[in-house]
């Protein structure tokens, strides 16, 4: 029997309709993938293989009763920790949360459960997706599978991992400023995050609310498309979705070559020339852009001049949401309570100090201050403006290409404990992924290549808002000439 752990989500579901599986089988098949490697990758913080195995048998018997409730009804999905699926843990990756078990679910979680998809296991994250390395959880680092010494990059580094490693089909992460994005391009996968609003955020834990969103991270473009179908779409739980119907983006990919012709690419001159950008990965992405051209696409010079201010306007933004959204985290209601605590305030002060780690404290201290009075407006009111400019660029720029080409990181993932210990390094691992946050656009992450020490480079393509079709087409026509997608890694150092 072939291996079930190397197939894509969507080939999985094939073997289902094919009878060459059924879901406990893949199930198994994880399970026994997770225990040969888990121990190494730690890309998992908890896995209710009871509830996991009840779900697959329940499909099976839908599926041989002619019932089953959809083409995916069966199929397992690693979902990261910072999504509520009801009964199951959502910490957050943060000790803050322990004990904590979800009541309901995410709106993803119930569009996903309505198609039959079964929620298999929570992944690693930077604690309260507040990082990029996944060096940040609180409850330990995930490695990257490519080099067990590196980063698997954040904050969803536990879910690109375990796609990367084969403990899963497909995972759900969030990305706030490329937190799908940086780890797809470090695990070598593929990672979509879609415009602001077109999937609902409602039982996604906050970090920044104007930025984050929920998407894929799967092996192949096909695995995004499907899975971008399945879970976007407007919510009355989340009044900022946006009301269109969304849907039809797989259906798309069925001609993606001759949507390629014609098509014009933006290369930005401001993401090729920044300082620290790695020459392997510049001629990776620069290569990609030659075959996309190839395909029969014309590369366009442009110039995106703010995205200079990307980094400082997006820590600025996002640490000030973050002060407000954590402010309900107080050793109160839910999670953990510092037993030492003598009255309120105490309680307040010992529990956040003991249950929150060194990066969420450093982003809620500087998110306070720049909403403190007298800094209001010399930084977060300016921040928002320089966002709007952001937006007004890229508008500008989508009237002069259809796509922009992109780097994802400006380097391969880096060793653990590499950038640990400065910040700002850290935080200009995001330098490439963070203005489409702020503008709301779509952009997706899919590898290119491999530097010399055989770490995979990822090159991105961003899109206007709600374009995912024609940025899910042009990178399934590049993914099929590349050969690159749905590999393994091999697990060595």
């Amino acid at each position: 029997m072939p291996d079930l752990t190397q197939l894509s989500f969507a080939q999985a579901a094939a073997a289902l309709a094919a009878g060459t599986a059924s879901s406990r089988s893949l199930a198994d098949a994880l399970f026994a993938r997770i225990d040969a490697v888990e121990p190494r990758v730690k890309a998992y913080l908890s896995l209710d293989r009871t509830a996991v195995l009840a779900d697959s048998e329940a499909a099976d018997a839908r599926r041989a009763a002619g019932q089953a409730r959809g083409p995916y009804d069966g199929v397992p999905l690693a979902i990261k920790d910072n999504l509520n699926v009801t009964g199951q843990p959502c910490t957050c990756a943060s000790k803050i949360l322990a004990g904590y078990t979800a009541g309901y679910d995410a709106t993803v979680i119930a569009k996903l459960r309505a198609a039959g998809v079964i929620p298999c296991g929570r992944t690693n994250l930077d604690e309260f997706a507040m990082g990029s390395s996944t060096e940040n959880s609180g409850y330990g680092p995930t490695a990257n599978p490519w080099d067990l010494e590196r980063v698997p990059g954040g904050s969803s580094g536990g879910s690109a991992a375990a796609v990367a490693a084969g403990e899963a089909f497909a995972a759900l992460g969030s990305d706030t400023g490329g937190s799908i994005r940086q780890p797809a391009s470090f695990c070598g996968v593929v990672g979509l995050k879609p415009t602001y609003g077109l999937v609902s955020r409602y039982g996604l834990v906050a970090f920044a609310s104007s930025l984050d969103q929920i998407g894929p991270i799967t092996r192949t473009v096909e695995d995004a498309a499907i899975l971008l179908d399945l879970i976007a779409g407007p919510d009355p739980q989340d009044s900022t979705t946006l009301p269109e119907q969304a849907g039809g983006c797989a259906a798309a990919l069925a001609d993606a070559a001759a949507s390629v012709r014609g098509l014009r690419i933006g290369l930005p001159r401001e993401y090729f020339e920044t300082e620290g950008l790695d020459p392997e990965v510049r001629r990776a992405v620069e290569a990609a852009g030659k075959e996309l051209e190839k395909l029969g696409a014309t590369l366009v010079p442009v110039s995106v001049p703010t995205q200079k201010y990307g980094v400082g306007t997006y820590y600025i933004i996002a640490t000030a949401e973050a002060s407000a959204n954590l402010a309900r985290f107080d050793g109160i209601r839910y999670g953990f309570r510092d037993a030492a605590a003598q009255d309120l305030m105490q309680t307040y002060r010992l529990s956040r100090a003991h249950g929150f780690g060194p990066e969420v404290k450093r982003r809620i201290l500087l998110g306070t201050y720049v909403l403190s009075s007298g800094y209001y407006d010399a930084y977060y009111l300016r921040a928002q403006k320089v966002r709007t400019l952001i937006r007004n660029d890229f508008t500008r720029v989508f009237g002069e290409c259809d796509l922009i080409l992109a780097p994802t990181a400006p380097t391969p993932a880096f060793k653990r404990g590499e950038k640990a210990a400065d910040p700002l390094a850290m935080y200009l691992a995001d330098i490439y992924t963070i203005t489409v946050n702020l503008a709301g656009i779509c952009a997706i992450s899919l590898p290119c290549g491999f530097s010399a020490g055989g770490l995979p480079i990822g090159m991105q393509l961003m899109g206007p808002a709600l374009g995912e079709k024609r940025l899910l087409q042009a990178a399934q026509a590049y993914e099929q000439t590349a050969n690159l997608a749905n590999r393994i890694a091999p697990l060595g150092v």
